[in-house]
This record gives C-alpha cells, structure tokens and sequence, in this order.
C-alpha cells in the first residue's frame, strides 16, 4: 500500500477537495445536517477504503440517495429515526455479500455502463456552470434534472446571466488555466509537476486570490461562493454535531423497508460504480464484488451509528482518483483522514476555498468522463450499442442515475432479444432439383433456440411455398425449447397438406420418416 505513496497522496489532495464540497452539498440536498455529509465522506474513505478490495474506488455519501434521505427523514419522524435505517441498511448489506450477490453487476451490458460514465461527466459539467460563474443558489449535490427549488439544470444556467460574479469567475478561470497547463505542458516538463498535482495549485491560488482581493468592490469573492465547513468553538460543540440512533422505533414496518430500501438502492449503485472504476483502471484490476458488499455494509453501520448519512462507492470521487494518477486504496484512506483532520483542524482555511475553482476542478474530470470521442466509438460500434448507450444518457441526464440505468438495461435486453430473434436459424435456398421440380431449402437451427425465437422460425416456416423440399439441419443445436417443439411439431403436420417434404440432419442421423420426427423433437425437449 505504501510502495505507490508518490502518486496516491497527490491523489487523494485532489480527491479531498472533489469530496469535501460534494459531501456539504449532498447533505444540503438531503435535507440533513451539513455535518452528517461529512461523516460520511470520512467513514466511506478510512473504514470502507480499508476494507473494499477496490484499488482506486471511493466511498462516501451518494448523490443517487438524496431524494430517498430526504423523503425517509420526514416519513420517518426525525433524522435519528432515520438513522437507524441506515444500520439496518448496512446489516442488510452485509447479508447480501454474506449470500454472495455481488454477481449482480456483471450482468449489466458494457454499453450500459459506459452510458452511466458519460451521463454523469455530463451532469457534472452542466451542474458546474452556475458555480463556475458564482451563482451558488443550488446545493452541489443536486444532481437532477427537475431540483427542489422547481427550477431545473437548463433553467439555472440560463438564470447564471444574471448573477455572475466577476471576482468568482475569474478565479475559476484562472483556475481553470493552471489545470491545463498542468496536465497538457507542465507535466511533461519534470517530476516535481507530477508530485504537486494541478488541482492542489489551482485550490492555493483560489485561497491566495480570496484573500488578497478581499475589500476590493469589484473583484472580491462574497462568503456565499465560499465552502461552508462547519466550525467548532469548543470540543463540546464538535462532539454535539455527532447525532446517534433511537433504536427504540426498530419494531416500525417503515423502518425496515426503509432500511430496505437503502441497502438495495446502496448497493445496486455500488456495484455498477465497481463496474464502471475498473473499466477505468489503467491497470485493469477485478474489484471483489462481495467483499465490496461487506465492505460497504459495514461502512453504512459505522456511519449510521454516528449520525452519517448513507454510503455508496461514487463515481466522481472514483474517477477522479483515477485521472489523478491513484495506484492503490491509500488514496481513498488518506483521503478521508484529510476530511478528518480538516473539519477538526483547519475549518476556517477550507472556508477560503472558492467553489468556482472547484468547479473548474469538476469540469475536467466531467469531460474526461463524457469525452466527445466517446460518443465516436460507440456510434461506430454499431446501432447495437449505440442506442442503450445514448438512452442512459439521456435518462440520466434528463431524469436521474437510477432511472437511466433501469431504462439503458430494459433497451439492451430488447436489443438482445432482437438479436435472439434474428439469429435463431439461418434459411439457403438452393436450385431446383429437375428430379423431382421441387426447389431444395435448408434450414439450419442455433446452438440454443428458445421461445424468443417463436416468431422468426414460425414466420419463415409459412413462407416456404408449396411443392419445397426442406432439410432442417439440428446438429450444432445443444437447446431447444419445448415452445419450438410445438411450432415443429404442428409444422410436419401442415407439410403434408402443402407437399413439402422435409428431411431432419441431426448428429444421430437423417431422418426423412414425419412420424420419426415427432419422436425426436420429443426427446430432444425431454432432454434439454
């Protein structure tokens, strides 16, 4: 863990700056303490990022759970009834790695998931552009399309016009250009550029401006474009933001299905995120997905103990880590002690920090999510990919995470049955045979025909004209379906009517007799 400490360090800087307003924002969307958020960006990194066998996977409070925390809070009767849903929640988890679930993932198309990615760079870039300018109405973790103030994502950057702050947008462009430079020259030009990450310069440079041009009518940066960490006065008011569960509504329905809920929601979100960070590690690593679960299970009962809210592995934070040069899951570590460490030592610095540079931040690591080259080589993939790409896409964008995944997995399984459809059987039509006038056709069946593929074999059989001579070839088919047996079964009775003579090429033989072909269908339904 220690061997890549060089690039996980600079790693985890930016990955702290990436959380920490994310952790504030979320919080705010979800209707919960401010300190809640960072409870569990701190949980989700020391306890979670020890114990996940993801290398460069981040935990911490997730965007996707807003709507369902907020709601939960209300329905449940306080924020420490709620709490306790969220223990449930991580009990729940642990018993779905305990029961080995964490398969579930793999069974989502690769076009799904880099849909997801693109999605959410996009949804990244376009929530960053209020902030970039200095138009911080809406809280960083309100992550959808229609928000709770009944403004929406287009309607809130048309609104940034009149609201824009010089002194914000300044710093943030200024930011923006250290952040090129860094990455595109100045990281090719020696090893100290590398160590000493761009974002790490870009932050410094936002706290230095703050404080240089503060009284300065034009180009100061108010208190409302600043983070807004909580600040302490006194051991005892630190320990008072901690809020604890009240295990005495445990007995509730709602509590459990709450819980139920979270766990669920939790853990679907986790294990597309894995999905998606190892398709993004340079180094190809395999994410233990069960032990993910235990992992995230046990984070979600840390934090619900301690008044945190719900966690998940989170694709910003993850990818981020990534483009920031992360090797090992002592980023992830480090990472949540930097949280620690700054809301107990340093509040009043992180209070300085321009939310416009960090959006400039988030700009670059949307974009390296929803590169237009993307769009390029799923187009050229073919229409098979391309649409549940562009459809999770768009849902995500225009609806939310959860929503775009479920719509994007619908259209790749419409896809496939397509696709089932179609290759079902392939039909040769060969010349007539002068023997005996009728023209020669051959059928030939797919390893595994199932009753997907109803329709294209029964289409294809009542188009054969009268006087055909059909050799159906089943020799490379290893399933086939009752449904099919039916279809072929009534078919040979049909034959006879229309004068089709048909002749059966099977691994056992030819068979030519109709009443020997009911005999095999049957058999060969019985033994599949």
């Amino acid at each position: 863990m220690f061997k890549y400490l060089k690039n996980d360090l600079p790693a985890s800087i930016v990955v702290f700056f990436v959380a920490l307003p994310l952790c504030l924002g979320i919080a705010l969307a979800s209707g919960a303490p401010l300190f809640s958020g960072l409870i569990a960006g701190i949980v989700g990194g020391i306890v979670v990022g020890a114990l996940s066998g993801s290398q460069i996977g981040v935990s911490g409070p997730a965007a996707g759970l807003a709507a369902i925390v907020l709601t939960a809070i209300t329905a449940l009767g306080g924020y420490e009834n709620f709490l306790v849903a969220v223990v449930l929640g991580g009990v729940i988890q642990l018993a779905f790695g305990f029961l080995r679930l964490g398969i579930i993932g793999y069974y989502f198309p690769s076009s799904v998931i880099k849909g997801m990615l693109t999605g959410i760079g996009i949804i990244i870039i376009l929530k960053q552009i209020p902030h970039f300018f200095g138009y911080d109405a809406d809280p960083e973790g309100d992550f959808a399309f229609f928000q709770i103030d009944g403004e929406n994502t287009f309607s809130e950057i048309i609104n940034t016009v009149n609201f824009i702050s010089p002194g914000a947008t300044l710093i943030a462009i200024i930011g923006l250009g250290i952040l090129l430079l860094w990455s595109n020259v100045l990281s090719k030009k020696g090893k100290i550029f590398s160590i000493i990450q761009g974002p790490l310069v870009a932050v410094a440079a936002g706290i230095i401006y703050f404080l240089v041009t503060q009284g300065s009518d034009l180009f100061s940066i108010s208190q409302e474009h600043l983070v807004s960490v909580p600040i302490p006065d006194s051991i005892d008011s630190f320990m008072g933001q901690f809020s604890f569960p009240n295990f005495g509504v445990i007995t509730k329905p709602e509590i459990w299905v709450t819980g139920f809920t979270i766990a669920l929601v939790a853990s679907l979100e986790t294990l597309l995120c894995v999905e998606a960070t190892d398709k993004l590690d340079p180094e190809k690593r395999v994410t233990p997905t069960n032990r993910e679960l235990l992992a995230q299970g046990t984070g979600n009962i840390i934090s619900g103990f301690i008044g945190g809210l719900p966690i998940t592995q989170v694709i910003v934070r993850s990818s981020a880590n990534i483009q920031s040069g992360g090797k090992t899951k002592m980023s992830a570590i480090v990472h949540g002690f930097l949280l620690l460490i700054s809301v107990i030592a340093i509040p009043k610095i992180l209070n300085y920090i321009p939310l416009s540079v960090l959006a400039a931040i988030l700009f670059i690591v949307g974009f390296k999510l929803a590169k237009p080259s993307t769009f390029k080589a799923m187009w050229n993939a073919g229409w098979k990919q391309f649409l549940p790409f562009i459809v999770t896409v768009l849902v995500i964008v225009f609806k939310d995470l959860l929503w775009g995944i479920s719509i994007g997995l619908a259209v790749g399984i419409v896809v496939v049955l397509y696709k089932s459809y179609q290759n079902s059987h392939f039909l040769h039509k060969e010349d007539v045979d002068v023997s005996n006038g009728k023209q020669k056709m051959k059928m030939t069946l797919a390893e595994e025909v199932t009753f997907f593929n109803k329709g294209a074999i029964l289409k294809e059989l009542d188009r054969l004209p009268e006087n055909t001579y059909l050799e159906l070839d089943v020799r490379n088919t290893r399933y086939l379906d009752n449904d099919i047996v039916e279809i072929l079964e009534d078919f040979v009775e049909k034959a006879k009517n229309r004068h089709i003579d048909i002749k059966l090429i099977s691994q056992r033989g030819v068979i030519e007799n109709p009443e020997s072909f009911i005999e095999f269908f049957n058999l060969r339904s019985k033994s599949a």
